[in-house]
């Protein structure tokens, strides 16, 4: 298929070369010219403004969007659904929050233009890994850009098949799901991220305490001097909580057992709030993810061991650079 890429960041520009590989024609924009030469170099059309990626797609026209949540997206929405045509398509596969994807669904509708959300994990990774996508929209449309997605898709790898799914149809086994009409990809996506702070808060807290079973607080004989590395290692193979965050985790302790160079600054980027703010309004207790999500609050005025777990996580997942100062 044919499709337009708008933002070439640490995810778009990674999900533009994966689609290539698959076969995929790419036009591409970003507000940095040399991103765009960077990657038509690899083979994508390059374009110089958003008319002129409107202008080089076929119809029926579909452009993704991925670009930094809030004001950027919603001026990217508002300048293509001015240009685009009936029947064309904008897929946004950033953070943002699922009651614009609503708003934006309508103000597309207005003009017969069709609005994706895709809630999209994988991060600096999923060059390689692929790209776990939840996606909401009506559903012929996310059936038009099914190749799309399959290709972003990890597919099913060596992930053993979990009992009785063979008697299930879908494409949940290959990476990525419909859930349903506009909004509702962001809003499980968003659910996501906030469970992930809460796994996230839980490794960091066990890593912390560890790091401490030295304290002079405690008696002598039940100090230990414990290898933080090994523990993290170790835990990845047959314990009931291996994940991909301790796999990070014990990257980050192998390359530096005290984590000097995390200070434990934490940014959250949103989709926690989210998160906790729709355990309010559907009056749904979520303890240990308001209290992570609080955590990391915390964070930006002292900062702990567990800080600098949560950090080096982001920074391994994501890309993401905490700020040296604050």
């Amino acid at each position: 298929m044919q499709l337009g890429m708008v933002g070439l960041g640490r995810m778009g520009a990674n999900m533009t070369r994966r689609l290539m590989r698959g076969g995929h024609t790419m036009v591409v924009s970003d507000l940095s010219a040399d991103a765009v030469k960077g990657i038509a170099g690899e083979g994508a059309v390059a374009s110089s403004s958003l008319d002129d990626l409107v202008g080089k797609l076929n119809a029926p026209r579909a452009a993704w969007v991925m670009v930094p949540a809030g004001d950027p997206t919603e001026k990217t929405v508002q300048a293509l659904v001015s240009t685009m045509q009936p029947g064309d398509t904008i897929i946004d596969g950033g953070n943002s929050n699922f009651k614009d994807d609503v708003r934006r669904s309508k103000l597309c509708a207005a003009k017969g233009v069709r609005y994706v959300d895709v809630g999209t994990s994988g991060g600096v990774w999923g060059l390689e890994r692929g790209y776990c996508m939840m996606i909401g929209g009506p559903k012929e449309t996310v059936q038009r850009l099914d190749p799309i997605f399959k290709t972003l898709a990890p597919g099913r790898g060596d992930i053993p098949r979990t009992p009785g799914r063979d008697k299930l149809a879908g494409t949940a086994e290959n990476g990525y799901i419909h859930c349903g009409p506009s909004g509702s990809g962001h809003f499980v996506k968003m659910v996501h991220n906030g469970i992930e702070y809460g796994m996230m808060q839980a490794y960091a807290e066990g890593f912390d305490i560890f790091k401490n079973a030295t304290s002079k607080e405690l008696p002598e004989d039940i100090r230990y001097d414990l290898n933080l590395p090994d523990i993290a290692e170790v835990w990845r193979r047959g314990s009931v909580v291996s994940s991909w965050l301790l796999d990070l985790t014990a990257i980050a302790l192998t390359e530096n057992p005290t984590l000097s160079e995390d200070i434990g600054f934490v940014q959250d980027s949103g989709e926690g709030r989210g998160t906790i703010q729709a355990a309010l309004e559907e009056v749904v207790p979520a303890e240990v993810l308001t209290a992570a999500l609080y955590t990391r609050f915390r964070s930006r005025q002292d900062h702990t061991f567990a800080d600098k777990v949560l950090s080096a996580m982001r920074q391994k997942f994501g890309g993401h650079v905490e700020p040296t100062k604050h």
